[in-house]
C-alpha cells in the first residue's frame, strides 16, 4: 500500500483497510499493526485508529486487550449466520422493490449488471458485479433503514463472496441463479426472486463452509 494524501484521512484510511480486507490482501486473522499502518500510510496513529475502530463496529476487525486488533477470523457457523441474515434482508429487499418498483426498469438494471457478471475479468469485478446486481432491489424497495440495516454486513457479505470466489465459485450456477431473479422480476413474481436468492446464498455457504474447514485441516 502506497502512502495516502492527507484528505479526510478517517474515510481514506478506512475504505483502504477494508478494501484491504474484503479483498483478502489482509488475510483472515492476521494483526491489524497501528505502527506498521502509521509507516504504510504516511498518517499518525490517530484517523488509523478510529478507522479500525468503525471496521470493528462493522464486524470487518476484533479487538482484545494485551492481544490488539485483528482481521476477522470466520468458521462455519459464522458463516451460516452472516448468510442467515444477509438472505433475509435481501429478500424484504426484493419482496418491497416487487410492491413498490417499477418492474421494467428493475428487469434492465438487473440485466445490465448480469452482462457486467459475464464479462468480468477476475474474482474481484465478479464480487463487485454480483454486489451491484443485489443492489437493485434495496435501490427500488423504498426504505432506507432496510437499506442501513444491510450497510452494517456489507463488508462480511463482500469478504464472503470473495472467499466463495477463492474456493472455486461455480459461474454458471451463479449465472442460472441471476438469470432466475431477472424473469422473476420481469414476469412480477417475487417468490422466484427469492427462491433465487436463497439458492445463491445457500451456495456460497457451502463452498466457503467447505474451504474454511479445508483450510483447518491443512
Amino acid at each position: 500500500m502506497a502512502a495516502i494524501k492527507k484528505r479526510s484521512l478517517v474515510d481514506q484510511v478506512y475504505e483502504r483497510l477494508r478494501a484491504d480486507i474484503v479483498s483478502l490482501r489482509l488475510p483472515l486473522g492476521s494483526k491489524v499493526n497501528v505502527n506498521e499502518l502509521q509507516d504504510i500510510l504516511g498518517v499518525s496513529c490517530t484517523p488509523i485508529r478510529e478507522a479500525i475502530n468503525r471496521l470493528q463496529q462493522e464486524g470487518l476487525v476484533t479487538y482484545e486487550n494485551n492481544v490488539g486488533a485483528r482481521v476477522l477470523t470466520l468458521t462455519p457457523k459464522d458463516v451460516e449466520e452472516i448468510q442467515q441474515l444477509a438472505t433475509t434482508l435481501h429478500c424484504a429487499a426484493a419482496r418491497l422493490a416487487m410492491e413498490r418498483g417499477d418492474h421494467a426498469a428493475m428487469a434492465a438494471q438487473l440485466r445490465r449488471r448480469l452482462g457486467e457478471f459475464q464479462s468480468a475479468q477476475g474474482a474481484q469485478a465478479q464480487v463487485q458485479a454480483v454486489h451491484h446486481l443485489i443492489e437493485v432491489f434495496y435501490l427500488h424497495c423504498g426504505n432506507r433503514r432496510l437499506d442501513r440495516s444491510m450497510l452494517s454486513i456489507q463488508g462480511q457479505q463482500l469478504l464472503l463472496r470473495q472467499l466463495y470466489a477463492q474456493a472455486g465459485m461455480d459461474a454458471q450456477a451463479n449465472l442460472a441463479d441471476f438469470e432466475h431473479m431477472c424473469r422473476g422480476v420481469e414476469q412480477g413474481d417475487a417468490e422466484e426472486v427469492c427462491a433465487a436468492i436463497v439458492g445463491n446464498s445457500d451456495r456460497l455457504e457451502r463452498a466457503v463452509s467447505h474451504w474454511l474447514e479445508s483450510q483447518a485441516d491443512a
